[in-house]
């Protein structure tokens, strides 16, 4: 799939209404839930958000931060912002924020912004040409920024990269042409701090729309849904279950057990669903842990995806093209010889079927929801969450080394659930708050442990299914959670942010969370 999209590509057409297998059809279940059917997507510009960002010099300073527009033309998105710091702020300062990044909750497909190839910004131009802005208190900076065309099924979208958490249910305007940039730009005019613009001005600046050599980033989330049994990653139109070997095989044996058979007979139900039928390749790839050498694990792994294909073969019959990969131990996901070695090589041990899912499928409202651990390859999808400003009540808080969590309701946004929490600062010392790393999580994939809020998870309580922090995954092993960073928490300071996870099934009202070195906490509501 495409990783980087020039501006004279047409990004592709993908449905708002994609489904999966384990999830009833979005209409049907938005109609028989909500009598009125799908809510109707209405244009109310700007949408604002207020609360506190990251600075690397530490000046954490109030931020008002507005979308004022997002216009789709013939060749690209074109997004309006106005941002206003709200307190004293002095010096040169660079934002933390993640890069602006719209996402389609539908889909799973993410776009940020246009670059040159030095890495600045098409759209409004830092007057220096070094990427800096300047910056008045009070006032109020006006903004222009291209992205890739969005398909036009795309009618909402989630934006992150404020600062301030995911901004959902952003309308896309559709135009023929974009608003004219500012006829005279006066950033010239105020670049130093002894130079602001007259009461109520603003600051605008020159426009740069994007040329022929621009690039922007383009590709999916990647979700992760883990149980005893099996894991699922979903990552754009590819998805890979992975069957925990430890209950599937004998130590250094290759022949199934009992049990493993009726797991993969079981499997073999769930591939049949979801193997795209135009492209019906499954690939078998046995994995090892890191005890013993190279040729041994090799020969070991293609061994038991043989014993796998044969019995998956006998289930699915001629329909599927199966393929075997052996690949040892060369591609860990768990890093061994740390104090959780015996859970990071049992991770390590595993048999993946990797292929094209099948966009088309969706379960009847008869068929139950599978809780054996093969459902983690359900993918559950509702309608993009509207905008709101409002984290909505504090359900459950917790405290560890000086610094308080507070628990906001989870909310449902397409086929995620977007966690808030705020982290405040009791100290009188800056802290950077240890939430993430893989030593939260015994053995736990290094890809959806480590960086912001890597720790939490959430746990569906009936099922045990444990879905992680999604990822967003731009190619060539270049990934960005999807959530705002957490950095230096600075004495007294109070911080907004959000993790978001694939969704659970629409019927589930409730999940527990484990909030890393805070603890666990149960029945946190899922609202739509």
């Amino acid at each position: 799939m495409a990783r980087k999209t020039p501006l004279a590509v047409v990004a592709l057409m993908v449905s708002g209404s994609l489904l999966l297998t384990g999830c009833t059809a979005v209409s049907d279940w938005w109609s028989d839930t909500f009598e009125d059917g799908p809510p109707t997507v209405r244009e109310d510009f700007p949408y604002e958000r207020e609360g506190r960002i990251f600075q690397d010099t530490g000046q954490d300073v109030e931020t008002t931060f507005s979308v004022t527009s997002l216009e789709r033309t013939d060749d690209y998105t074109v997004m309006r912002y106005e941002v206003t710091y709200d307190d004293d702020f002095a010096g040169a300062n660079r934002n933390l924020s993640m890069a602006h990044t719209l996402v389609d909750p539908m889909s799973g497909r993410v776009y940020r912004q246009f670059l040159d190839d030095e890495g600045l910004k098409y759209g409004s131009e830092s007057p220096n040409g070094d990427g800096l802005y300047p910056v008045h208190d009070g006032v109020t900076n006006e903004f222009i920024r291209y992205f890739p065309r969005l398909p036009d099924s795309v009618e909402q979208v989630t934006f992150v990269g404020s600062g301030l958490g995911a901004m959902t249910g952003i309308p896309v305007q559709d135009v023929d042409e974009e608003t004219p940039a500012p006829d005279n730009p006066n950033a010239d005019d105020h670049l130093t701090p002894d130079s602001p613009p007259a009461g109520g001005e603003n600051i605008t600046f020159a426009n740069r729309p994007p040329d022929d050599d621009a690039l922007a980033d383009d590709g999916w989330v990647q979700s992760f849904v883990d149980s005893d049994v099996a894991s699922t990653t979903r990552d754009g139109d590819r998805e890979i279950i992975s069957l925990h070997s430890d209950v599937m095989f004998e130590f250094d044996r290759s022949d199934l057990t009992g049990d493993a058979e009726d797991v993969v007979r079981r499997a073999a139900t769930t591939l049949a669903q979801n193997v795209d039928p135009d492209e019906p390749t499954i690939t078998v790839i046995g994995h090892t842990d890191g005890i013993g050498d190279d040729a041994y694990n090799d020969n070991l792994s293609v061994e038991r995806a043989e014993s796998v294909r044969d019995l998956l073969a006998e289930e699915l019959g001629t329909d599927h093209d199966l393929e075997v990969e052996g690949r040892g131990m060369n591609e860990p996901v768990a890093r061994e010889g740390g104090a959780d070695d015996d859970e990071a090589r049992a991770r390590n041990r595993r048999v993946e079927f990797s292929y094209v899912f099948n966009p088309t499928v969706d379960t009847s409202e008869e068929e139950a929801y599978d809780d054996d651990g093969l459902g983690a390859a359900q993918r559950n999808v509702t309608w993009p969450a509207p905008y709101s400003d409002d984290p909505g009540p504090v359900v459950d808080e917790g405290e560890a080394d000086g610094v308080e969590l507070e628990i906001h309701p989870l909310r449902r946004d397409g086929a995620y659930v977007i966690g808030t929490y705020t982290l405040t600062n009791t100290t009188d010392e800056p802290t950077v708050p240890e939430l993430g790393g893989s030593e939260n999580i015994a053995g736990g994939p290094e890809q959806f442990n480590k960086g912001t809020l890597g720790g939490f998870q959430l746990a569906e309580p009936d099922s045990g299914l444990t879905r992680y922090v999604a990822q967003m995954d731009f190619g060539e092993g270049r990934y960005s959670s999807f959530a705002e960073e957490v950095h230096m928490l600075q004495p007294g300071n109070t911080y907004e942010l959000v993790a978001v996870f694939p969704a659970p099934a629409v019927d589930v009202e409730e999940m527990n969370l484990r909030a890393g070195p805070f603890g666990e906490f149960e029945e946190i509501p899922v609202e739509h």
